[in-house]
């Protein structure tokens, strides 16, 4: 039976030793089985396409055909961009209450590369425009699920898709006990090198086209500069450079008129920076104070965000060879937030840069919000292209994509653990495959739901 979120357990109130956490984690078994976990369910008031265009009201309406064309382009896709439906979902499934930092959006395609502050390659979970607290295992859910899928886009058999979706929860799982018995620090601390992680994977496929395949993601991401986006996404002009046009996918703040003079939309931007600002610390602060603004755009990002005002800005530093990118993101509300108690932030940027800054091992450090003032649009800013990077998943093959399941799973169980109680998860989960099992099981469910899902979006929007 279904436990409302606040009947089974709130993080405050957990006991003090982690031997005790463990042994509460445990008991909460009886309240939900870790067999219940197979079950799927729909709410009575969850209508997957209502759910969808009521989410695209605020949004950007001449763009939503593109969001239409890319979400429908397989059921993948779909799923990439209908987290608001699989929250409702979520909602009214048995769940154990166990509190911890939700990425919220946690499919395989929101895992990456990125640079770290020191300039190192690391692996981590990218996105987190649905971060929220809330109980760990619909993090876990949604990803595994979304190994099915992705298997069946690449036409990999059913039992190898069976063994990707486990694979990232058996290393969720045995992550998650290995940190329960670490030092809080030496949790923190953990990450993924990208080095390292091109090597298993290389490995993975026993051929040298996987090791390739890996040296050129990893050789691209680290190429993946401002002074990159500035050779694909600007040109020179009297010896300054101004974003490129490329509707309707990029458009220049020059073309973004409609009713409102170019300077005044110029001076709105600035705005939005100078707020910005304000969110962050003062050795930040005085790096962003030494570049000028330079130009604004609009740029379409994504597959669930389009439709969303997503924004990019060109600074320009020592001189015009000296580039740096911004993206200015529309931050909604989490779409977790119609199911679970509110953020604790009462601006949706800084919860999406709060929860980041909580789950990811390290955090881009130009990192911040913003808002417009006379509307409710909040935004938040970060470094385009700094060093980013992703698997190329399209290339992979059954084994490669297990390999790839076990790095998501034990990043999702680091950002859980950095944020919630490692002893009480690990009680709760025990040390067999029962639960691994039972989210598998979840998966290929939710995954045939998926796909009935798709079918009737394609049949209203397309």
């Amino acid at each position: 039976m279904k436990k409302e979120f606040s009947e089974i357990i709130i993080s405050d109130k957990l006991p003090v030793s982690a031997s005790d956490r463990f042994e509460w984690g445990r008991s909460l078994r009886e309240l939900v089985p870790l067999e219940s976990h197979t079950t799927i369910g729909r709410g009575a008031n969850c209508d997957p396409i209502g759910l969808i265009a009521a989410q695209e009201k605020a949004r950007l309406s001449y763009l939503l055909p593109i969001r239409h064309q890319r979400m429908g382009e397989s059921v993948f896709a779909f799923y990439r961009g209908s987290a608001v439906v699989q929250a409702a979902d979520l909602a009214s499934m048995p769940h154990s209450g166990i509190v911890v930092q939700l990425c919220g959006d946690g499919h395989l395609s929101n895992f990456g590369l990125y640079g770290s502050p020191e300039r190192s390659l690391i692996f981590d979970i990218n996105d987190f425009d649905e971060t929220l607290p809330g109980p760990f295992e619909w993090d876990v859910k949604r990803l595994a699920a979304s190994f099915i899928l992705a298997g069946r886009d690449l036409g990999f058999k059913e039992r190898d898709n069976k063994k990707a979706a486990m694979a990232a929860v058996a290393a969720y799982r045995e992550t998650v006990t290995r940190f329960a018995s670490s030092r809080y620090i030496d949790a923190w601390y953990a990450k993924i090198d990208a080095a390292a992680m091109q090597k298993q994977l290389a490995t993975a496929g026993n051929d040298s086209k996987s090791a390739k395949r890996s040296k050129k993601v990893l050789d691209e991401a680290r190429t993946k500069d401002c002074l990159q986006a500035l050779r694909k996404l600007a040109i020179e002009v009297n010896g300054s450079y101004l974003i490129k046009s490329k509707h309707p996918y990029v458009i220049p703040l020059r073309e973004l008129t409609n009713d409102a003079h170019p300077d005044d939309l110029r001076q709105k931007f600035l705005e939005l920076l100078d707020r910005y600002e304000e969110s962050l610390p003062d050795d930040r602060l005085a790096l962003i104070r030494r570049y000028r603004v330079v130009d604004f755009a609009l740029k379409v990002v994504g597959v669930g965000s389009v439709g969303t005002r997503c924004y990019i800005a060109l600074l320009e530093g020592r001189d015009k060879d000296d580039p740096l990118f911004l993206q200015i993101k529309e931050a909604s509300q989490s779409v977790l937030e119609a199911h679970l108690p509110p953020s604790a932030y009462g601006h949706s940027g800084q919860r999406i840069v709060e929860g980041q800054r909580l789950m990811q091992a390290a955090s881009d450090i130009l990192l911040g919000w913003t808002h417009e003032t006379g509307t409710e649009r909040h935004y938040y800013v970060r470094q385009m292209w700094d060093m980013k990077g992703s698997a190329d998943i399209g290339s992979f093959t059954p084994k490669e994509l297990r390999k790839y399941a076990v790095n998501c799973g034990w990043t999702l169980a680091h950002g859980h653990c950095r944020t919630g109680s490692a002893s009480t998860i690990a009680g709760y989960l025990g040390e067999n495959d029962k639960f691994d099992k039972a989210i598998r099981e979840f998966a290929v469910a939710y995954a045939d739901l998926a796909t009935s899902d798709h079918a009737a979006f394609r049949a209203v929007f397309e």
